[in-house]
């Protein structure tokens, strides 16, 4: 059977503190291009009968309504880190609608975090109107969503093990500072990689933007996409103008479509 046609919607393309940064008065956040505009980062997966979405930012519930979304078939989830989990709560209108629960895939240690935050989900006796979830476990083996087939690839973030995700031949990674071999070989043959590239400078647990480029550069990879974006990085146009050939900051809103 042949992978479906498949649309990619960046819903946040933002760091944890998004952009504008609250308080924040520097050139990007008082910008009034739209694509200096960041909210937490995410994306959605559509073929033409499934839809699934990676993480739930605080600003899923707008991304939701930006995107007009009115139907979500399942959460994967990257990491337990806040500004990729804290929406979750919101898939409750999804479940009021379409009458049904939501399939969420995680790996334990997030699972542990989703059920401290959100303990009324799990709890024995439910009240009335909470998110209603069918939990997956997943690691590094590959599973199918629909018609979509999404390959897990183990990154990490600083300790923490974060998981990227293929979809046929779009690779998505955020959160990462560090990939080792293996898993690398695992987005070999991609034809779009997304990756964090948080800013210039060095950090202790996210990819700078050369090192982004180098990667994407070492591994072959015909268009890399970049995400997880800081307001330190500059101004999108500039920043724009400086990249190589097929590399590109990706932005809210940007739609890709693989056939």
């Amino acid at each position: 059977m042949s992978a479906p046609s498949l649309k990619i919607t960046f819903l946040g393309t933002g760091t944890s503190s998004g952009v504008p940064m609250i308080a924040c008065h520097c050139e990007v956040c008082t910008s009034t291009n739209t694509k200096d505009k960041r909210l937490r980062s995410s994306i959605m997966v559509q073929s033409a009968t499934t839809t699934l979405v990676v993480d739930t930012t605080p600003d899923f519930r707008y991304q939701m309504l930006r995107e007009n979304v009115d139907n979500v078939d399942a959460i994967l989830f990257t990491h337990p880190h806040k500004d990729h989990v804290a929406g979750l709560d919101d898939i409750k209108a999804f479940n009021y609608f379409n009458k049904k629960a939501i399939d969420v895939y995680a790996n334990e240690l997030t699972q542990k975090a989703l059920r401290n935050e959100f303990y009324y989900i799990f709890a024995e006796h439910k009240y009335p109107g909470v998110p209603d979830i069918n939990l997956h476990t997943i690691d590094e083996d590959a599973f199918c969503v629909g018609d979509i087939l999404v390959t897990p690839i183990k990154v990490w973030h600083l300790n923490m093990p974060v998981l990227g995700f293929r979809f046929a031949n779009f690779t998505y990674i955020t959160d990462a500072n560090r990939i080792e071999t293996a898993e690398a070989n695992k987005i070999k043959g991609s034809e779009i990689l997304v990756l964090n590239a948080l800013r210039n400078e060095a950090h202790i647990s996210h990819f700078t933007l050369q090192q982004a480029l180098d990667f994407a550069a070492d591994l072959q990879i015909p268009k890399a996409y970049f995400t997880h974006i800081s307001h330190q990085l500059g101004l999108h146009e500039e920043v724009t103008k400086m990249l190589p050939a097929n590399n590109a900051l990706a932005y809210d809103g940007l739609q890709i479509f693989l056939n």
